[in-house]
């Protein structure tokens, strides 16, 4: 479910964030490793920064975006920390990324600049918000050039877990018109057990560290 822009920095402050994990997603991880990205990336809903902060550490032109002003404080404090100060962050909405001329060109569209995109847990929270969802899908192929690839690694709803869990039907629908679904696979989404989700997570095998790997989507998809 969205919530408005306090929520998530309350998240962020009080440190209860359960995707804030302290190093990249495993399936993302693999991701570059297996050379699935290439060219300028856009890490929407980057939240700590650890995909901005990993992919700039390996040459790559990267833009990480939070439409919460503490999540963006907070990765960059991280970038710093992990010796990346050069990690660019900023606050954005996801939801209207075709209105900025250096996303998307002017008219919106035309000149989008960005090759690749990672989103790590951001199309699950719509969850069944189909007009919420619809405007991020266009968003995101406003900004995305021709052939171009957006990942999606989503919670998946196959098993008990915790936050938005979605189906991989959710993602093939939401990917129509504009764009080719091209793999969409079951792996694993790495999180911890906060006070947030504690309730939630009472059937994950929990890890000594409190870390939890929960059942996920992640997507291929390419931009027509």
């Amino acid at each position: 479910m969205t919530r408005p822009a306090d929520f998530w920095n309350t998240v962020y402050d009080n440190d209860t964030a359960p995707w804030v994990i302290g190093e990249p997603q495993p399936a993302i991880v693999a991701l570059e490793r297996d050379g699935g990205i290439t060219g300028r990336v856009l890490d929407p809903g980057c939240g700590a920064g650890e995909h901005t902060i990993l992919l700039t550490r390996l040459g790559y032109d990267v833009r990480g975006i939070d439409m919460a002003p503490s999540a963006v404080a907070y990765a960059r404090a991280n970038a710093a920390e992990q010796g990346v100060p050069s990690a660019v962050f900023e606050v954005a909405d996801a939801l209207a990324l075709g209105d900025r001329p250096d996303f998307a060109g002017d008219p919106p569209g035309s000149t989008p600049a960005f090759d690749t995109v990672v989103d790590s847990a951001l199309f699950h929270v719509f969850g069944t918000e189909d007009e919420a969802r619809a405007a991020y899908v266009r968003s995101l192929h406003a900004v995305c050039k021709p052939g171009g690839t957006v990942y999606v690694l989503a919670l998946s709803d196959v098993e008990p877990g915790f936050g938005p869990r979605i189906s991989d039907t959710l993602i093939r629908e939401s990917f129509r018109d504009g764009w080719t679904v091209e793999d969409l696979r079951p792996t694993r989404y790495r999180g911890r057990v906060t006070d947030l989700v504690a309730q939630e997570a009472t059937d994950l095998e929990v890890s000594e560290s409190g870390r939890v790997d929960a059942a996920a989507w992640l997507a291929r998809i390419r931009r027509l």
